[in-house]
């Protein structure tokens, strides 16, 4: 059995490329001044308890948030929690998005089954892919980790340790999410209330 009781997992800080407003899935997109500043503010909400382990995603926008949330730790990037791939879509707003694939748009609103983004990464692929840097992760020998990545591999490790999607239908940048194993080897989002406000 895994080793690990807690994952914190934080979305990246906003972006030269306005990820708030703007999908960059698979882009490289900076850090902005804003999206560093977001990150000082989680980091105070992590105590002063180091993570056994801090992971990232390769994106940059990820990797600096992480080195900032870090306070120096090794920062260990994780190939497969790169964010989905959006095909024609990278870089659009919503609003983009519904003016040039109006049918597709809808689709993706409405969540129907057979929906992919166009000439993106399969959905089935990407979450196939994030379980496997997912299954690294819990085989590292560590009891608690602090996990910096994008919207999309968070609600996919929140799924599939819990079942359930992350609370609240959306994972804001700069979000964190705890979420922590019990003694029976199921996890739930939340954290013990024995452990202190940090990394445990």
């Amino acid at each position: 059995m895994t080793q690990l009781r807690h994952l914190i997992l934080v979305r990246h800080g906003e972006t030269d490329g306005e990820s708030s407003v703007r999908f960059h899935g698979s882009s490289d997109v900076a850090l902005s001044a804003e999206g560093a500043a977001q990150m000082r503010a989680v980091s105070g909400t992590l105590g002063d308890s180091p993570a056994g382990l801090v992971v990232s995603s390769p994106l940059q926008r990820a990797w600096r948030s992480a080195w900032i949330l870090g306070k120096g730790a090794p920062v260990r990037l994780e190939a497969d929690f790169r964010e989905i791939h959006f095909g024609r879509w990278e870089g659009l707003t919503k609003q983009e998005i519904q003016a040039a694939d109006p049918i597709l748009y809808d689709d993706w609103q409405n969540k129907r089954a057979a929906f992919e983004f166009p000439g993106g990464e399969p959905r089935a692929e990407f979450r196939e892919r994030v379980q496997k840097g997912l299954d690294r992760l819990l085989a590292a020998p560590a009891h608690s980790a602090l996990v910096v990545a994008h919207k999309g591999v968070i609600r996919t490790i929140v799924e599939s340790l819990t079942g359930e999607r992350p609370d609240g239908e959306q994972v804001q940048l700069g979000d964190r999410i705890d979420v922590t194993r019990r003694a029976d080897g199921t996890w739930f989002q939340g954290r013990n209330s024995s452990n202190p406000p940090g990394v445990s």
